[in-house]
């Protein structure tokens, strides 16, 4: 209503206001200054927030370890702190998206054994694969590389991403090319059933049940969209969820004839 006003007043004494030239030095000076406290505000906002970043960062950074050090050793294959600070960032960031702060006493806790199994699991089923026989060839491996690089706009960037992650362009390949085994051995050898219809629709009605309870909770309620528009969407995540049991159950396996000794 004040706004409406305003401009109401504003047509109303313009012809007054020109009259009176210093009154509109006046009030453009104060209207300058209000736009500079405005500014000077955003601006402290924006500091503490990047202070804010930088005190999480030196918490994050202090649960890194060696690179050298070893921190476990999966079937006599050793796994170094610079995979597991690799991994950790990954974890860390997984806490931070679900607005928990991994470097809380429990939560810190939590993040390390995540990591530490996330690795050993990775190497067990990677190990598992090339048993398996899968190899990544070397046009496979080029075609990942030339994608990977067309992520960014020049040679120069690329370069400068992989001094940044403390990789060679050979280091790179050959971790390009576990992935591409990896993928492999997961893609044939990872069978998991089929999502079902009644999964879909038993998915999208826990969906629509928290979207109700949320607003009866006082949260506003967004529309929920209809089933036939998501329903690719919900296939999709149930079946990376299928797909994720499916890998751990997997691990658990290969645990039971593995030997894992974890040094960290």
């Amino acid at each position: 209503m004040k706004k409406l006003m305003y401009t109401l007043l504003i047509g109303l004494i313009a012809a007054a206001l020109t009259a009176c030239g210093s009154n509109d030095d006046a009030k453009q000076s104060k209207s300058d200054d209000q736009k500079t406290a405005q500014t000077e505000k955003q601006k402290e906002a924006q500091e503490k927030q990047e202070k804010q970043a930088k005190e999480m960062q030196k918490k994050l950074d202090k649960q890194k370890v060696d690179e050298k050090k070893t921190v476990a050793v999966v079937n006599g294959k050793k796994v170094s702190g610079e995979e597991y600070n690799a991994a950790l960032a990954t974890s860390q960031n997984q806490y931070q998206q679900m607005g928990q702060d991994p470097t809380s006493k429990e939560a810190a806790k939590q993040v390390k054994q995540q990591t530490i199994d996330n690795l050993v699991g990775q190497t067990l089923l990677l190990q598992e694969a090339e048993n398996k026989g899968y190899k990544a060839t070397d046009e496979e491996v080029n075609k990942k590389l030339k994608e990977t690089k067309k992520q960014f706009k020049t040679d120069k960037q690329f370069k400068a991403a992989l001094k940044d992650a403390g990789l060679t362009q050979s280091q790179l390949k050959s971790e390009l090319a576990d992935s591409i085994k990896y993928q492999q051995y997961v893609d044939k050898d990872i069978q998991t059933p089929e999502v079902t219809d009644k999964e879909i629709q038993d998915y999208y009605d826990q969906f629509a049940k928290q979207s109700q309870s949320q607003a009866s909770g006082g949260k506003e309620q967004s529309q929920m969209p209809k089933l036939e528009d998501v329903k690719p969407q919900i296939k999709q995540q149930l079946e990376q969820q299928k797909k994720q049991e499916a890998l751990e159950k997997k691990v658990e396996e290969l645990k039971k004839n593995a030997k894992v000794e974890v040094k960290l």
